[in-house]
């Protein structure tokens, strides 16, 4: 089977509107500067702001794992991976909040990208089951 150009895919390249969205708003929210050590900070902040990107990160990877898959399987589990995911993000938005993020329309952005990309999902999670 031929590789299909991923750039080509509408979800795929949401997903990447919703990592680099999720990158912006991680470099801007969390105390520490440094995003590649997030993880070793002990502000509770800046551990949602690691796991808001590292899920950001995963979610253009299982589309690019679904497209390039044969199995059905394996197809359907990256798609629900990706709706677990997606779930997940949501939940940092609302933990981001209430640690005390004042600038809320910002989280409300992200919230809408979240919820243009899950319209492309349902469409793209029915495309794959053919």
């Amino acid at each position: 089977m031929p590789y299909k150009n991923l750039s080509t895919i509408p979800i795929y390249r949401k997903s990447l509107d919703l990592l680099q969205m999720s990158r912006e708003i991680a470099s801007y929210l969390s105390y520490n500067k440094d995003l590649l050590k997030l993880y070793q900070s002990n502000s509770h902040r800046d551990i949602m702001v690691d796991s808001l990107l590292t899920d950001s990160i995963l979610i253009p990877q299982q589309i690019a794992a679904a497209e390039r898959s044969e199995c059905y399987a394996s197809r359907m589990r990256s798609a629900t991976f990706i709706n677990v995911i997606i779930r997940n993000i949501s939940s940092y938005c609302t933990g981001l909040e209430k640690d005390g993020v004042k600038e809320k329309e910002y989280l409300n952005l992200l919230r809408s990208e979240i919820k243009s990309f899950r319209r492309l999902y349902k469409v793209w999670r029915r495309s794959i089951r053919s």
